[in-house]
């Protein structure tokens, strides 16, 4: 390539380079004019802005100014106005407290006053008493003098005749007291008592102390009595019985104190006597039997009673204690149907009450039941008996019923109200019970002997065999007031003093009579 074109290549090249640098100085200057342009605007934008933000700032500032101003004078408003009513109630307690304090101030002069008028009063008491005193003592004095006795004597007369006036009105007090319960109780009580008889119809069977077995013929005493005695001998041996042979035609008497022992006895000898061989070995041998055959009878006998009154669950030990009642005689009556009869009354009394008639029956079944072995054991039968009770199982309220029936110990239930009910009807009712002539006697001479001891009675009368006492008094000495208190007396004595069967009413009868003559 020639010079020239490489040099005119060259300039080309140069001329290029400075086109390009000048225009790239331009664009650049264009570019710079340009920004310049833009952050002139950008800040008069900015400018703009800060003003429009300054502006809604000064207003945001005054509307919360102007707000704050509004809240703060409402609560200085409201507080103005607490203030103002504190203030008001201030003055209002201001004005009650000035109120009271003058009424207080009035009213301590009103007590000063007071307070000098009652010593002016109380100086003027005291003159006065002091001058009673003196008139008393003259008066005293004088009475004394009049009446002829001390002041001592005085009182003890006043006191004797105002004692004498409180027995008065204290029997005036029991008497209306009886009369208004008996209205009710008495006739309640006879209502029960009278359906709870009518309704039990109980069989009665008197038994003996002794027994008697029949003979067939008279030459049977002495083939009981053995050789030599040796049979009668092995007899009373094994039975603990006396055999007495007597001049009574074809009979035999056994005596014990043991009504089972008499039983097994009496029925061994009946054996012995159809068998006809009687000889020591073969009396042991049927008084074994006929024990054993008197275990059995008084375990059925016992479970009958039961299963008669209804009563179940009784412990076997028990059951054994009730059959052997039915050789047991109390007043020549016996003791198992008299427990029986007991039961079904307490029954009946219990239902007429709403009361358990299961266990009212329980208690009369079991409440003499100590009298199957009060002959083997010390004590009343009441307490042997409720003893016996608490040993097999029976609850508190039966063995308190038992043990209390003869107030051995005190009754705190209504049931063992209701077997001393039972128990005196059963045993009162006519036919129950028998006594010795002489025994008998000897009670109504007691009874009258306790009712004339009494001052004020004139006559003394024991009638229905001794089940009630009439006591005629004096109508002069003895008031109708007089005469209830004398009943009670008597009664308490009869009480402490005698032992009878059931109950014994008191009667005590007062009249006044006028007489005149017609002529």
């Amino acid at each position: 390539m020639d010079p020239v074109t490489i040099i005119m290549l060259i300039g080309g090249i140069a001329l290029g380079l400075i086109a390009g640098v000048l225009a790239r100085r331009y664009i650049f200057e264009s570019r710079l004019e340009s920004l310049d342009k833009i952050s002139k605007k950008i800040v008069e934008d900015a400018h703009k802005e800060a003003k429009t933000i300054k502006k809604e700032a000064d207003l945001q500032s005054k509307d919360l100014l102007y707000q704050m101003k509004q809240e703060f004078e409402q609560e200085t408003r409201q507080t103005r106005e607490s203030l103002l009513e504190q203030e008001r109630s201030l003055l209002q307690k201001e004005a009650t407290l000035e109120k009271q304090v003058e009424l207080s101030l009035a009213k301590e002069n009103n007590l000063e006053r007071r307070q000098h008028q009652i010593q002016e009063e109380e100086r003027a008491v005291a003159e006065k008493a002091s001058k009673y005193d003196e008139l008393l003592s003259n008066c005293q004095v004088e009475l004394e003098r009049v009446a002829g006795m001390t002041a001592t004597q005085a009182k003890e007369s006043l006191l004797k005749a105002l004692e004498e006036e409180a027995k008065h009105e204290a029997a005036k007090t029991i008497r209306r007291i009886e009369m208004e319960a008996n209205e009710t109780a008495d006739h309640k009580a006879k209502e029960i008592l009278a359906l709870a008889v009518k309704r039990y119809a109980g069989d009665y069977v008197a038994e003996k102390t002794v027994s008697v077995v029949h003979l067939p013929s008279e030459e049977m005493k002495g083939r009981i009595i053995g050789r030599e005695g040796r049979n009668i001998r092995a007899l009373e041996a094994a039975t603990g019985v006396d055999l007495i042979v007597d001049d009574t035609p074809e009979a035999v008497i056994l005596s014990g104190f043991n009504p089972i022992r008499r039983e097994v006895a009496r029925q061994a000898l009946v054996t012995l006597i159809n068998d006809g061989r009687i000889h020591p070995a073969r009396i042991e041998e049927v008084v074994n039997k006929v024990e054993a055959d008197i275990e059995v009878e008084i375990k059925e006998e016992g479970q009958a009673a039961a299963f008669d009154v209804g009563v179940h669950g009784i412990h076997p030990e028990l059951i054994k204690l009730i059959g052997k009642l039915k050789y047991r005689t109390s007043y020549a009556q016996n003791v198992l149907q008299h427990s029986i009869e007991v039961a079904f009354l307490c029954g009946i009394m219990a239902s007429e009450l709403r009361l358990n008639v299961k266990q009212a029956k329980r208690a009369g079944l079991l409440h003499d039941i100590g009298k199957a072995v009060d002959h083997e054991i010390e004590g009343p039968h009441a307490l042997i008996g409720a003893d016996l009770c608490r040993k097999y199982g029976e609850t508190e309220k039966i063995i308190q019923a038992v043990a209390a029936h003869h107030e051995d110990i005190p009754a705190d239930s209504v049931l063992t109200a209701l077997v001393q009910a039972s128990d005196t009807l059963s045993g009162a009712r006519p036919g129950a019970r028998r006594e010795m002539l002489e025994s008998y006697v000897k009670r109504l001479q007691d009874l009258e002997n306790i009712a004339t001891s009494f001052p004020g009675v004139e006559k003394s009368y024991a009638i229905q065999a001794g089940r009630e006492v009439r006591i005629i008094v004096e109508s002069n000495k003895i008031n109708d007031d007089q005469a209830s208190m004398i009943s009670r007396d008597v009664a308490k004595k009869v009480e402490e003093e005698m032992m009878y069967p059931g109950q014994i009413k008191i009667t005590v009868i007062r009249e006044t009579r006028a007489v005149s003559y017609a002529k």
